[in-house]
């Protein structure tokens, strides 16, 4: 199935764009079709027009194939806009990127090309930080996948191997600003998250390492959420043999 750039106006009429991938095969008179939101990591990445089948975290040829739509939404902070668009999340995680992806899935619903009743949500690293953000607001999804994904700011502030990144996007270290990164971390709004949930982690991850998976898995288990941990123990940020 060919991908096709979709628009959309976010909150503040802001135009954003995204991939669209119909299923392969849609039966007549079935209506729209399940939809798959897979978020792109980052933040300054963006989904591209590539091959369905090339390496990805996800397999989404075979979703696609399988009857599900696939939608790549570029949010706020997504790189090839331009400087504006790719810092307006600087300071801003969990706002306006998770009202473009609302936003998003809202006019594809409006266009018939996905039905709001069956749509799951996928990403890896920042994608997963997203996916867990956006459980925890919203109970529209009827299912989510976190890779690799960050769920609590300020114990990754001082674990990850990037000490600076962190400060450079939300404004100061954990010491610093411990209640603003915890005001916009995943972990806080876990007892209001209702999706069944997958996590997916490697375990000798430096980037987002490991634990990030355990606070939220283990908040969400305790709980008596839905929730499997899928734990690759020679794998880092991509899963991948280490060697």
């Amino acid at each position: 199935a060919k991908s096709v750039t979709v628009r959309w106006q976010s909150t503040d009429n802001t135009t954003i764009e995204g991939l669209y991938t119909p299923p392969v095969a849609v039966a007549a008179g079935q209506g729209p079709p399940p939809l798959l939101v897979e978020l792109h990591g980052g933040p300054a990445q963006a989904a591209q027009r590539l091959y369905l089948g090339s390496l990805n975290s996800y397999p989404l040829a075979v979703f696609s194939e399988r009857g599900y739509a696939i939608f790549q939404p570029n949010v706020r902070g997504s790189d090839g806009y331009g400087p504006q668009f790719r810092q307006a999340l600087v300071g801003d995680w969990g706002g306006q990127d998770f009202a473009d992806l609302q936003t998003g899935i809202d006019a594809l619903v409006a266009r018939g090309l996905a039905d709001p009743n069956r749509v799951g949500l996928m990403g890896w690293s920042y994608g997963g930080y997203l996916t867990a953000w956006a459980i925890g607001h919203t109970d529209r999804f009827a299912a989510a996948s976190i890779g690799g994904g960050i769920t609590n700011l300020t114990s990754l502030c001082g674990s990850m191997d990037l000490p600076d990144f962190i400060p450079l996007y939300l404004g100061g270290e954990a010491y610093e600003r411990f209640d603003f990164l915890f005001d916009r971390s995943p972990l806080k709004y876990a007892a209001a998250i209702q999706t069944p949930t997958l996590f997916q982690h490697g375990v000798a991850d430096e980037r987002v390492p490991f634990t990030q998976a355990l606070e939220l898995y283990t908040a969400l288990s305790r709980r008596g959420v839905t929730t499997r941990l899928a734990a690759y123990p020679r794998s880092g940020h991509d899963i991948a043999e280490t060697g």
